[in-house]
């Protein structure tokens, strides 16, 4: 109850985020009417593993790399708030330098043709390189180096180097894992939906309207950018818009001192992750075998005979129900 108090103590701040939603959900619509016949035209289209569900081969030249139309509302958008809310601009651009990176392995894999892309140490690098400068930005800033403690409902102050490498990692790891689970129609876009409209609530109980607003925004857009992507599909994110998700998901909540609610709430992302993990080390012990029919888990569901359209209405349940334990956490 005191959490709902507070959501309507700071009602008068809703207008905005309001707003700006509906904005971002306009723009990318029309964006994406634009974007996806030139894709299309210009035959940058998904490459799909032989080896897999035998019904992703229909998706391969389903126009990709369509994430570049997010990238550029959430970023426009929040330069344009950013003038009244400043602290909108290192989280904008933290999801504009994932979602660059994103871009460069797309463009060189579609573009380009080369089929490995940006090499994974290469991502990394790349991706640690910017959260560490957000990180080391919010630790020497007034923003404090104090992490909220869900369940406990307190919080502990890290050491300017540990909250560093902590939050860095949390980043580069759980933007990693929204790559693992952008497999499916509408999959990642869904989930990023859930997850963000979460911060929006906790962000307007906290009284935070800069995150509140930003969560705003990308939840706008990628709602506007599910209409080109729910199955089957006409157009695929790549790693521009899943790079750039898992950016602005990972800002927002650090920025709402709580990286840990991430665990819960993108839990969905976390398993799909592990479920990668698992099929490396068991692969590497016995010589060659699977744990998984085929990882990440949402295709070895599939495997397994559960269609598309029912694995993915599932995980975006599953995250929802998810969202809720964690607003209950905090």
């Amino acid at each position: 109850m005191s959490v709902l108090k507070s959501i309507y103590s700071n009602f008068d701040g809703i207008n905005l985020q309001t707003k700006v939603l509906i904005a971002a959900f306009v723009a990318t619509f029309i964006l994406g009417l634009i974007v996806v016949p030139i894709l299309k035209k210009r035959k940058i289209g998904q490459v799909v593993r032989d080896d897999g569900p035998q019904s992703h081969l229909k998706k391969t030249g389903t126009p990709t790399m369509g994430g570049i139309m997010m990238l550029i509302v959430i970023v426009a958008i929040s330069l344009i708030v950013g003038i009244k809310y400043p602290n909108i601009i290192p989280i904008a651009l933290v999801t504009l330098g994932f979602g660059i990176i994103g871009f460069i392995d797309d463009f060189k894999k579609l573009i380009l043709k080369n089929p490995k892309g940006l090499s994974p140490k290469l991502k990394m690098i790349g991706l640690s390189i910017i959260a560490i400068a957000f990180s080391v930005y919010l630790a020497f800033s007034d923003f404090g180096t104090d992490i909220y403690i869900p369940i406990w409902k307190n919080y502990i102050i890290l050491p300017s180097v540990v909250f560093i490498i902590f939050t860095a990692f949390v980043m580069v790891a759980c933007t990693n894992s929204l790559n693992l689970t952008d497999g499916l129609d509408g999959l990642a876009s869904g989930v990023s939906t859930i997850i963000m409209i979460f911060f929006i609530f906790v962000a307007m109980a906290w009284g935070d309207k800069t995150v509140s607003t930003f969560s705003a925004i990308v939840a706008g857009s990628t709602i506007g950018f599910m209409i080109f992507n729910l199955y089957p599909a006409k157009v695929f994110m790549g790693d521009t818009g899943s790079l750039a998700l898992g950016g602005a998901f990972c800002a927002s909540a650090i920025m709402l001192k709580m990286p840990l609610i991430l665990i819960v709430v993108a839990g969905v992302c976390v398993v799909e992750a592990i479920s990668v993990m698992i099929q490396v080390i068991y692969f590497k012990a016995t010589n060659g075998k699977r744990f998984f029919k085929m990882a990440p888990i949402h295709h070895h569901l599939e495997l397994c005979g559960m269609k598309e359209t029912i694995i993915v209405p599932m995980f975006w349940i599953i995250t929802a129900i998810l969202c809720f334990v964690g607003f209950k956490m905090i």
